[in-house]
């Protein structure tokens, strides 16, 4: 058999896409107060840390792709059943019993999100930390090492990931037309630190303008 006859490596079909009951949510902020101000990104080390071996890792990647949505789009946005599905490599199983909606569900039986009425979903965008009897839930090792962070809790997001989050926010806001003041507001109604906002907000503008200086030569 020659080269040009050998058979491919890779025969198998690309993976069905899931029949589920309703092809598409809508995500909405769970705005709260208290947990926004002392709870942790579902990016953070914290959260892959502890919450990951409560909730299980579908349900925090899951949170993290709605939280990377909710980022490029704070009004919120609308979320593709069987593509995230597939994305999260959580099976393509479809119906009523599928594990894209047993993922949902499980992020709202965590108090991560809840049902908003048919369709709709409300995502927080930072989790609480855990409760005693979650904690208890832990290996021992995880369970010690949560107790260290309790007593001398570290930063859950480098500054150099956060300003890369509010730079990409303002790249796609400056390129939909919004200017300055607009991008800073809604940097700041995320909750990013002044400071890291106009580094982002004076970021974007350069970058727009590097551009359009490109487009016209």
């Amino acid at each position: 058999m020659t080269i040009d006859h050998l058979p491919p490596t890779d025969t198998a079909p690309p993976p069905p896409v899931p029949e589920l009951p309703v092809p598409q949510v809508a995500v909405e902020v769970w705005t709260d107060p208290v947990v926004d101000r002392l709870g942790h990104d579902p990016r953070s080390a914290y959260v892959e840390r502890f919450w990951l071996p409560i909730m299980g890792p579908s349900t925090v990647w899951f949170l993290r792709r709605v939280a990377d949505g909710l980022d490029h789009s704070p009004d919120g946005f609308t979320l593709d059943l069987a593509d995230t599905a597939l994305a999260l490599g959580v099976g393509v199983r479809g119906g009523r019993n599928a594990p894209m909606l047993r993922t949902i569900d499980r992020s709202c039986r965590f108090g991560a999100a809840r049902h908003q009425g048919p369709g709709t979903i409300a995502v927080r965008r930072r989790l609480a930390p855990l409760t005693l009897g979650q904690v208890e839930r832990l290996p021992a090792s995880l369970q010690a090492e949560h107790e260290r962070w309790r007593r001398d809790p570290a930063p859950t997001v480098a500054l150099a990931d956060l300003q890369h989050r509010a730079r990409t926010i303002a790249v796609t806001l400056a390129d939909g037309g919004d200017g300055a003041e607009t991008i800073e507001r809604r940097l700041h109604v995320l909750r990013f630190h002044p400071a890291i906002a106009h580094d982002a907000v004076r970021w974007a503008l350069d970058r727009r303008s590097e551009v359009a200086d490109a487009v016209s030569r």
